[in-house]
C-alpha cells in the first residue's frame, strides 16, 4: 500500500479533532465506539504516542507481537515502522490523544 498524508478515508470514528499541527509534530484527538477501530498500519518516520482521556484502549502490535491495554491517564508509544492496530477496549466510547512526531507524517495501510 502507498503512504498517504490523510488517514481519515481509511476508517470511521465518532469524532476527530486536530489540536495542533506544525512541521514535524501534530496532536489529534479521536473518539471511537466499541465497534470502531484504526486498521493495521504503520508510519515511516514518526512515533505514535497514545494517551487515553476516557474509556479503555487496546493496541495490537507486530514485530514483535504484543497487546497493550490502556486506561485513562495511561500512555504508550509505538516506534516508527512498527505495525499497529488500535481498538476500543471497553463497552462505551473511548477518547484518546495521538501525539505524532518528530518527522513527516504518513499513514501506510496494511492489508
Amino acid at each position: 500500500m502507498e503512504p498517504t498524508k490523510d488517514a481519515s478515508p481509511h476508517y470511521e470514528v465518532e469524532r476527530r479533532a486536530l489540536h495542533l499541527e506544525r512541521p514535524g509534530f501534530r496532536i489529534n484527538e479521536l473518539q471511537i465506539s466499541p465497534s470502531q477501530s484504526v486498521p493495521w498500519h504503520y508510519h515511516s518516520n514518526i512515533r505514535d504516542t497514545f494517551y487515553v482521556l476516557d474509556g479503555r484502549l487496546r493496541i495490537f502490535l507486530r514485530e514483535p507481537e504484543e497487546e497493550v491495554r490502556l486506561d485513562p491517564g495511561e500512555a504508550y508509544s509505538v516506534e516508527p515502522r512498527r505495525p499497529h492496530h488500535v481498538t476500543n477496549g471497553g463497552d462505551g466510547s473511548t477518547t484518546f490523544l495521538v501525539l505524532q512526531g518528530m518527522g513527516e507524517y504518513d499513514f501506510v495501510l496494511l492489508v
